[in-house]
């Protein structure tokens, strides 16, 4: 079992908030394991009987009967009674696979799953928690079926401190082998590469390829598996739906619809298969609507989609250095800056330029800085935003931590990833 403190940590600071808490993340990323085990064990270790502690888990058979809403909220309802001098907490596991059913015995109106759980919220000794994902869709969008009263808390793939945690050994052999399979915490239990990568390919084929499909009734599933196989292999490059429309009508000799490609990456973002950084003017302040860059939320399954047979560190690197920081609770963007020299205007970039309230940080990710032309590359974009926010290369072929002559902190990816250095 890996500790997942992070989110324990997350989960307990927002107990008897008077809110909903809802956990979300793409399948098998570990929130069931989160809520019914790290949780529930929490619980137990603070005093809370298991009597008190209320488990529902929708995809199981014997919990069928409550994904009609009515049946479940009559059911908790028979448990916790506001006179009993006890507090209760409600675990319900895949609670997008209820239906709207029909209340007849009160005026035969429509109610789904999200009406009753904001009628248990309204009991003072009931603390609810639900996760978000299910077989027919994995909705980003959960937070706001209860009308803006509930605590969303998003769980990611194993980070590589978390997977590091479980896996041991040497730091960079390690790093290698989260890079090639990811943080899906099923991968820390297979020791055989092959039984990895047959693991992911078969997940991603038969799990989230077809929750895509089924949730959104997609009619071209070889044109989403097109898409999502550009964007595999363009990660950390600039691109928009009309960009990707004329790749694949080109590879496929048929017209294909850019706002269809558009709404296809849009159900694989709210999937959390796939996420979008948008561009920043650095000076502007303003976002552009396109070009954006997308990066896998595991880079097991962004490998396994490709069958493995583009394995760039670079690209990688800088995948898991997004994933790290949006795992933190960091608001991530990529910077544009420009470059006024030599009579003209050059347009440059900044990997991500990371906000945290009203503190900001601009990072650069660069596997390595082997030659002056690479270095001046690197720390060029970071000089030409021009004021006084703390300016950061991630490197992988560095021993130690340094600022050089220009301020610009120097610090190795392993110790960013395992929190040996203080970004802010």
């Amino acid at each position: 079992m890996i500790n997942r403190d992070f989110y324990l940590e997350s989960i307990a600071h927002k107990m008897w908030n008077g809110e909903i808490k809802v956990i979300t993340g793409i399948r098998r990323c570990g929130k069931s394991v989160l809520l019914f085990e790290l949780f529930y064990q929490y619980l137990l270790d603070h005093g809370v009987s298991g009597e008190q502690i209320i488990k529902i888990e929708l995809d199981q058979r014997r919990y069928y009967k409550y994904r009609n809403p009515i049946l479940l909220c009559e059911y908790v309802e028979s448990i916790v009674t506001p006179d009993s001098g006890k507090q209760f907490y409600l675990f319900i596991d895949e609670v997008q696979l209820t239906s709207k059913v029909v209340d007849r015995e009160n005026g035969g109106i429509e109610v789904t799953i999200y009406d009753m759980l904001n009628e248990l919220k309204a009991y003072k000794n009931l603390d609810v928690y639900v996760t978000g994902s299910n077989s027919k869709g994995l909705s980003s969008d959960i937070a706001t079926e209860f009308r803006g009263r509930a605590s969303q808390i998003h769980v990611y793939p194993l980070s590589f401190q978390e997977y590091y945690s479980a896996d041991g050994g040497d730091e960079r052999q390690a790093l290698e082998q989260y890079m090639l399979y990811g943080g899906l915490p099923r991968i820390t239990a297979l020791t055989d590469e092959k039984d990895k990568k047959e693991y992911l390919t078969s997940l991603y084929r038969e799990l989230y390829i077809k929750d895509i499909v089924e949730r959104n009734r997609i009619d071209r599933e070889d044109l989403l598996g097109d898409i999502l196989d550009f964007l595999a292999s363009q990660i950390s490059s600039l691109t928009n739906p009309t960009n990707i429309a004329n790749a694949l009508a080109s590879m496929k000799n048929e017209k294909v619809n850019p706002t269809l490609v558009s709404n296809y990456v849009q159900y694989s973002m709210d999937s959390f298969l796939i996420s979008q950084a948008r561009r920043y003017d650095v000076k502007g302040k303003t976002y552009f609507k396109f070009p954006s860059k997308y990066y896998y939320t595991d880079t097991g399954l962004r490998n396994a989609r490709l069958n493995y047979r583009q394995y760039d560190p670079g690209h990688l690197m800088e995948n898991i250095i997004y994933n790290e920081l949006l795992r933190r609770g960091y608001s991530v963007d990529i910077g544009v800056v420009t470059d006024r020299t030599a009579g003209r205007n050059t347009q440059k970039e900044i990997d991500f330029v990371v906000n945290d309230a009203d503190k900001r940080i601009y990072i650069q990710s660069a596997f390595r800085m082997d030659t002056e032309s690479k270095t001046d590359a690197e720390t060029g974009s970071l000089l030409l935003a021009k004021d006084f926010f703390k300016k950061i290369v991630i490197r992988l072929d560095i021993l130690h931590n340094y600022y050089d002559d220009n301020g610009i902190f120097h610090c190795n990816l392993l110790d960013f990833l395992l929190e040996r250095c203080d970004l802010f």
